[in-house]
């Protein structure tokens, strides 16, 4: 357990987790803004738009266990310049496929992209690394609030280079290479050692199985699960919807930037409010909150719906996933962080690339007009919404108490 005077070298490598998320990440809301965009233009067959986020998730999803043993063997910093070049190569790999009229080579791009953003997701257990008890939910928080930057910059970023190019798209796939390039200098500063090697009287700590075999490890993984996937789910379909309903590739980068930041703002006291009132509690809030989104989507497809269902989808998701994390950590060791956490990567990203996958088949071919197949995206919501509840709500009934702290 570290002490608060420890919490100075928590601190320094926050500044520089924090400075990671809000530039390198700005490539995100970048890809998903004009990946389904892209995708729909180079794609045979509209049901396959969203296809290109699918694959970023899906290569998110297959990164996830090989980059958290990489950094439980040889430290955060190896795992995140692995993350920045696999994002580098898969904007170069996109830009090609843009370039040539390619369709599939724009997907392995989307799929190498996913090493990016499966790294990405890593920042915040690195936050918590050598992070107190106490400062722990909050440095998770923060580093998270750094999404605020990207929130910004990637959107401003497509406006300057969607068009900048005779091809359509090419300048932001290409501003993308420069971020990871560039960007992953930051990774320099950071200073976190490396877990403890296991010894003759410490194995390593649980298995797989065993962690799952925690109720606490369980809940955590699934809210965790539902909040990713529903926020993907809505969101991939959301500049199709905007454009589909008369309002303009503009108008959508808008709804995106204001939907990233109501992701990242909350970062800012989230932190302090599951300090005071426990993880569970604001993870049931987000909970809520994105069945408020689904809501007001249903209510109508003006602008004015848009804006407010997107930005309770960012504030529902920061709730029910930052909570979700700050659950997980508390529950394994040094030496089960490696395993913990890809495992529950893993699994959450694996259920978003199935979101993402539903997300263009429920917009395009349900129904018969982009109003249609809006309403089925967000009706979709409610199974899922019902699962995470319902295994909350069986957590606290059953008084479940954190094994570690």
């Amino acid at each position: 357990m570290t002490t608060g005077a420890e919490d100075k070298v928590a601190k320094r490598n926050l500044a520089f987790l924090v400075a990671a998320q809000g530039i390198m990440g700005a490539q995100m809301p970048m890809v998903f803004v004009v990946g389904g965009l892209a995708g729909q233009a180079l794609s045979p067959n509209p049901c396959f738009a969203t296809l290109p986020i699918s694959l970023i998730v899906l290569g998110s999803m297959l990164s996830a266990t090989p980059l958290s043993a990489i950094m439980q063997r040889f430290g955060r910093r190896t795992g995140f310049f692995i993350g920045a070049m696999g994002g580098a190569v898969g904007a170069g790999l996109g830009a090609w496929g843009l370039l040539v009229t390619s369709f599939p080579l724009f997907l392995l791009g989307s799929l190498f992209t996913g090493m990016y953003m499966s790294a990405q997701g890593f920042y915040r257990f690195a936050a918590a690394d050598t992070a107190s008890d106490a400062f722990r939910p909050k440095a998770i928080s923060y580093v998270m609030a750094g999404g605020l930057g990207a929130a910004i910059i990637g959107p401003q970023l497509v406006k300057l280079t969607a068009d900048a190019m005779v091809v359509p798209f090419l300048g932001t796939y290409l501003a993308i290479v420069a971020l990871n390039v560039f960007g992953s200098v930051i990774f320099l500063g950071l200073r976190i050692p490396k877990p403890p090697a296991p010894t003759a009287d410490n194995k390593g700590g649980r298995t797989r199985r065993e962690l799952l075999r925690d109720p606490r490890v369980v809940v955590a993984i699934i809210c965790a699960m539902v909040s990713y996937a529903l926020m993907n789910l809505v969101m991939t379909s959301t500049p199709l919807a905007v454009i589909g309903c008369g309002f303009s590739k503009e108008n959508a980068a808008d709804i995106v930037s204001g939907h990233v930041l109501a992701m990242f703002i909350p970062s800012f006291f989230t932190g302090h409010l599951i300090a005071r009132f426990g993880a569970e509690r604001i993870v049931a809030l987000g909970l809520v909150i994105l069945a408020g989104a689904g809501g007001v989507a249903l209510a109508g497809v003006e602008l004015s719906n848009f804006f407010v269902a997107l930005i309770l989808l960012g504030i529902g998701w920061n709730f029910g996933f930052i909570g979700a994390t700050a659950m997980l950590a508390a529950q394994h060791s040094p030496q089960e962080r490696g395993r913990a956490q890809g495992l529950n990567d893993m699994v959450v990203f694996g259920f978003v690339t199935l979101a993402s996958l539903a997300s263009g088949g429920l917009m395009n071919c349900s129904g018969g007009s982009p109003v249609e197949g809006w309403a089925a995206v967000n009706y979709a919501m409610v199974p899922f919404l019902v699962l995470a509840g319902g295994a909350l709500i069986w957590l606290t009934l059953n008084g479940r108490k954190p094994a570690m702290s």
